[in-house]
């Protein structure tokens, strides 16, 4: 059923647009009520207005906290055109119908993401009267067009303009679905800042309010459905904060996924870092004073495994870089004979012009690659009080997200022989890269470069062998890192054999002495953080 837009009430707080939807529908022959702002906006633009308190008989009071919440308000949102009952009622009291209600709410979100927003602006920022409205005609959707975003105007205007000035009941229905969805989130983002204020981690209900990015072509299988959904913004650079840049196909639930991995990994370095990551864990990662070192030994770290890859760094992806980065990436499939060689994403702070055009240009994969660009990283911003949401059957888990790092002042040194700075900073790296790498995991370093890793085995001593394999002989002199105890000495002895130097490891297993000695029997310098990182 159409229902044609005689009257309609508009009182925004993001007034884009909002003039030149008025101009229309007053064209169009419809009745405006309006309240304050909006109302003196669209009155200086040449729009006839009637004021919200004509039609209630009261002014707005209290600081504008009160002006819609009315009877003849909410009366003419609510109620049933088709209903003797509710029409009897409303010609009672002199109540006339809104077939329309334009309205979006108080900045919430943007106030309290002020650094020096105080609860008192917080609360003024709390909008009552926008929400009820909105209920209130997405409620009466059957009889009441709820408008709630800019972007909705014109498909207002266009219905309107081909019906004779009546609006679809398909086009209400869609309104009024979104209508509840804003409503949800806006009730979400308070709760959440209440929360917090009260200090409180877990509460008794937690509302999770996100907003839909992207369709993805599928899941983790082309049989299972998926779509990206981003939390309202913060200061943290991020995979939610990134945009990717126009080229490449359209990126994946699995690439978002190994993206998101790369990118938190990256992120714990202050000097020039280069990750690659497959499968959510790294096979390559290194540390350099020079970005296209950094990247070439990252690179070079496990070349086979960086097939179809995720690439991120933490610097700007200027020419040089980009050029490096395709070198590397060409060269290697030349060699495998695999023309259509290529990387999946590349995540980088910022990507120069020039640089992109150069990653285009390169016709075995630059026309593939998606780029994805985060903004500078504030290592100040790293914690955005987000929570580590993980799915099972009927419920989720929540947990704080593990943000510590590389802890200099709580490390001890059980063993005889103590690490070497250069052997300390390589100790740093495959410690970071370790709680970053799916448990069990072992992790190998030399020269501030990943040469082996040993991911999600069911046992640690597999991992290490993994990882040993994979190193070769750059396990000797290397330093190694394990995300968790030892729970025996196999893996130490395996280590001493393979000419590890130096180990990293929470420490704290009932077999501890046993573990230090087998440490001082081959000469390792061994490290105790106190803290382990498993990653399930």
């Amino acid at each position: 059923m159409d229902v044609k837009i005689k009257t309609a009430l508009v009182s925004v707080s993001d007034k884009s647009g909002v003039v030149d939807f008025a101009k229309k529908l007053s064209e169009i022959g419809v009745k405006i009520i309006s309240t304050g702002g909006t109302a003196k906006k669209l009155s200086d633009a040449g729009i006839n207005v009637v004021g919200v308190e004509s039609v209630t008989g009261f002014p707005e009071m209290m600081d504008g906290r009160v002006k819609t919440l009315h009877p003849k308000i909410h009366g003419a949102l609510l109620g049933l055109r088709d209903k003797s009952e509710h029409t009897a009622a409303m010609k009672e009291h002199n109540i006339k119908p809104i077939d329309l209600v334009c309205v979006n709410l108080y900045p919430f979100g943007q106030t309290i993401a002020k650094p020096d927003c105080a609860l008192e602006d917080a609360i003024e920022n709390i909008d009552i009267g926008g929400p009820s409205m909105i209920r209130s005609a997405a409620k009466n959707h059957k009889f009441v067009t709820v408008v709630t975003q800019p972007g909705q105007y014109g498909k207002v205007i266009d219905e309107m303009q081909k019906n004779g000035g009546a609006v679809s009941e398909a086009l209400r229905s869609d309104f009024a679905r979104v209508a509840f969805g804003l409503t949800a989130s806006y009730d979400a983002a308070i709760s959440k800042y209440l929360n917090a204020r009260a200090g409180l981690q877990y509460p008794e209900r937690v509302s999770i309010a996100v907003r839909k990015e992207a369709a993805l072509r599928y899941g983790e299988n082309p049989h299972q459905s998926a779509a990206f959904y981003k939390l309202p913004a913060s200061g943290e650079m991020s995979v939610g904060s990134g945009t990717l840049l126009e080229g490449g196909t359209g990126i994946s639930f699995n690439n978002l996924l190994d993206v998101n991995a790369a990118f938190e990994l990256v992120k714990e370095f202050e000097h020039p870092a280069a990750v690659v990551v497959k499968h959510l864990n790294p096979c390559g990662c290194a540390v350099d004073e020079d970005i296209l070192v950094a990247y070439r030994k990252a690179y070079e770290g496990d070349v086979v495994s960086a097939f179809g890859s995720i690439i991120a760094v933490n610097r700007k992806v200027d020419v040089e870089l980009a050029r490096t980065i395709m070198e590397s990436y060409s060269r290697f499939g030349k060699v495998l004979g695999a023309s259509g060689f290529f990387a999946e994403v590349i995540i980088a702070p910022q990507f120069e012009q020039d640089a992109v055009e150069i990653i285009r240009t390169l016709k075995s994969w630059g026309d593939r690659v998606r780029l994805m660009e985060t903004g500078p990283i504030d290592r100040a911003k790293i914690d955005c009080g987000e929570f580590d949401v993980r799915c099972v059957v009927g419920g989720l888990l929540l947990q704080k997200r593990d943000l510590v790092g590389w802890e200099p002042d709580v490390l001890t040194y059980p063993t005889k022989a103590r690490p070497s700075p250069e052997q300390f900073e390589d100790l740093r790296i495959a410690w970071l890269a370790a709680k970053h790498t799916k448990s069990n995991t072992i992790v190998l370093t030399k020269n501030r470069k990943v040469v082996g890793v040993g991911a999600g085995q069911m046992n640690r001593v597999e991992s290490g062998l993994i990882a040993f394999k994979l190193a070769g002989d750059e396990t000797k002199g290397c330093a190694m890192a394990s995300d968790a105890f030892f729970p025996f000495p196999d893996n130490v002895e395996n280590a001493g054999k393979a000419g590890v130097a130096t180990i990293v490891q929470p420490g704290g297993s009932k077999k501890d002495d046993e573990i230090i000695a087998a440490a001082d029997k081959h000469g390792i310098a061994m490290v105790f953080t106190g803290k382990r990182h498993f990653k399930h």
